[in-house]
C-alpha cells in the first residue's frame, strides 16, 4: 500500500469511529511519507478525538516544521492546550491561528482584487 493508502484508509477509520485503528493507519502512510502533511493532520485529529492531547500537539508540531503557517495546526495546538487547562499556551496558539487567518483573509482578497 501506498501513503495515500493508509491515509485514506484512516480517514474511513476515523469517520467509523474507530480511532486506535485510523491512528495506526496514519502512521503506517507517514512511516512511507514522514512529510505527508495530510496524515499528520488526520494523526492530530484522531488524537484529539482520542483525548490524547500531548500527541495531538505533537503531531500538530510535526506539521508546523514542514509549513510554519498551518493555520489547522496551531488551532489543534490552541484546542489541545484548552483541553488541558493550560489556558495561556492555548490563547497563544490562538492567537497565532487568528492571525494567520487574517493574513491568508487580504491575501485572498488581494489576489481576487478585492478591497
Amino acid at each position: 500500500m501506498t501513503a495515500e493508502d493508509h491515509y485514506y484508509a484512516g480517514i474511513d477509520l476515523f469517520g467509523e469511529g474507530k480511532l486506535d485503528e485510523a491512528i495506526a493507519e496514519y502512521n503506517a502512510a507517514l512511516a512511507k511519507d514522514s512529510k505527508f502533511t495530510d496524515a499528520l493532520h488526520g494523526l492530530s485529529q484522531a488524537y484529539y478525538a482520542r483525548e490524547d492531547f500531548d500527541n495531538a500537539i505533537a503531531a500538530a508540531r510535526r506539521i508546523l516544521e514542514a509549513e510554519a503557517d498551518d493555520i489547522l495546526a496551531w488551532t489543534t495546538i490552541s484546542r489541545s492546550f484548552q483541553r488541558k487547562g493550560m489556558v495561556p499556551e492555548a490563547e497563544e496558539a490562538g492567537n497565532k491561528a487568528r492571525i494567520l487567518g487574517w493574513k491568508k483573509q487580504l491575501q485572498d482578497q488581494k489576489n481576487s482584487g478585492g478591497a
